[in-house]
């Protein structure tokens, strides 16, 4: 009752509310599939295993998957803004090296020439892609690559990528804000010297060599779709909330921001504070937090200080509101005490039970997380990158390939007027890697036009 009346009350208060995503094609018809056992109850962060419903089909779809949401046109733009677009005719032009990178992450189990199959067949099928054209070579592709870098990449995801949720869209809001997730997590990567030496190793406990080198990954996640909008990547060493920081560019004043008791520092509280957005962040038991003023929900108001001298003198401190509970689960031996500080003082605003709930959905950037390493990447698959400019390139297709996944489900929840969280990921990248092209995304004259050897 509480999860009903909550977004009843967030759908009516959204008049301000603007869908943010950019680029994508509301008449999308897309594959979902729908999870007819996940009771309402369940958007606390719980899941339960999917049954599959086929919504519609794509197999009278002739537009690409990734080009409709990465449209070819702003391709070319991007392009010719970082000085990518060829002189000469090329076996790989820089526009078909931006799709093979989000494709490289679409078929992350497939080989460089096999991915590059995968996004010229259906071309050909449909008579837009040249019947003598080869494949070219490993290393060609590679050089390809190097040629095309990584800023277009980049460009690509920063002028696309935003929260997606629209007032329609269910379990995206908490009255009338958009709720977001901040977490970060490594990835391994080759074992190149280059590598190494960018990114790092992680520490081992006996003094003997770890395991592969890896880069430290720092992202923001709009909770309802799972849509990450922003990151940043960097080397091992930095930690999350160094790299957080870069990060804040992305937070307004209309979210609510989720953060677990990692990141808690009182200089990055008031630098996310002062983006207007409403923070919801756990701390650690260790952080001393005096009971000030004890409110009619329960919660209290405290003061948080930038050392143990200030707080001594009641100096330079930043009020908080502090709120305690437990979670009561038979499972768990010993109830274990959440403590929660918010920069929304005014408990009529946010009460202290709907701020407890609302945390649990912090637990949605756990799935996203899943979705990218596991169902698109592939458990315990390492890149494929060996330079630190690759490893960066590789990563951007990444989040591009995910992105774009999830636009397309969010379409399709919309039209169905469901959570998207009730569609199933699996699938959708299924439905994707089928489809990954089937439209003209190239120049018609690499159809008309023989490629030269001396370009291949």
């Amino acid at each position: 009752e509480e999860i009903a009346r909550r977004r009843k009350a967030a759908r009516n208060g959204l008049e301000r509310a603007q869908s943010r995503l950019v680029g994508v094609d509301r008449a999308w018809s897309g594959v979902a599939v729908l999870d007819t056992t996940r009771p309402d109850w369940q958007d606390l962060g719980m899941r339960t295993t999917q049954a599959p419903l086929l919504l519609s089909t794509l197999e009278r779809a002739s537009l690409g998957a990734v080009a409709r949401i990465y449209p070819p046109e702003l391709v070319d733009e991007i392009l010719l803004r970082y000085d990518r677009k060829e002189e000469r005719r090329r076996a790989l032009p820089a526009r078909l090296m931006v799709y093979f990178v989000i494709a490289m992450a679409l078929f992350s189990a497939s080989a460089y020439r096999e991915v590059l199959h995968n996004l010229v067949d259906s071309l050909r099928q449909l008579r837009a892609w040249a019947d003598h054209w080869q494949v070219p070579t490993r290393g060609g592709i590679s050089v390809a690559r190097q040629r095309l870098g990584v800023e277009p990449l980049r460009a690509l995801f920063d002028a696309i990528a935003r929260p997606m949720a629209t007032p329609k869209t269910h379990g995206a809001w908490y009255r009338g804000k958009r709720v977001v997730g901040v977490d970060g997590s490594v990835l391994d990567i080759p074992d190149s010297e280059e590598n190494v030496t960018t990114f790092g190793r992680p520490g081992s406990n006996r003094g003997e060599r770890s395991g592969f080198p890896q880069v430290r990954v720092v992202s923001l996640v709009e909770c309802g779709t799972h849509a990450h909008f922003d990151f940043v990547a960097g080397p091992l060493k930095q930690g999350e909330t160094t790299l957080t920081r870069q990060l804040l560019r992305s937070l307004t004043a209309e979210m609510w921001c989720l953060a677990d008791r990692n990141f808690f520092g009182i200089k990055l509280w008031q630098e996310a504070a002062a983006t207007g957005a409403s923070l919801l962040w756990r701390v650690k038991k260790s952080l001393i937090l005096e009971r000030e003023t004890t409110l009619s929900d329960g919660s209290y108001l405290s003061h948080i200080y930038p050392s143990a001298y200030a707080r001594r003198r009641k100096k330079h401190g930043v009020p908080v509101r502090v709120i305690e509970y437990t979670l009561d689960d038979p499972g768990v031996a010993s109830l274990e005490i959440y403590r929660l500080i918010t920069t929304e003082l005014d408990p009529a605003k946010a009460p202290a039970q709907e701020l407890a709930v609302l945390y649990a959905e912090r637990q949605e950037f756990e799935f996203a997380e899943d979705e990218f390493k596991t169902h698109l990447r592939g458990r315990d698959r390492i890149l494929r990158s060996h330079s630190p400019e690759g490893v960066h390139q590789e990563i951007c297709g990444y989040y591009l390939a995910h992105y774009a996944i999830r636009a397309m489900m969010h379409d399709a929840a919309l039209q169905r007027d469901i959570d998207p969280q009730r569609l199933s990921f699996t699938h959708a990248v299924n439905v994707v890697q089928r489809k990954i092209i089937a439209r003209r995304v190239f120049s018609p004259q690499w159809v008309t036009e023989p490629v030269p050897a001396s370009a291949r």
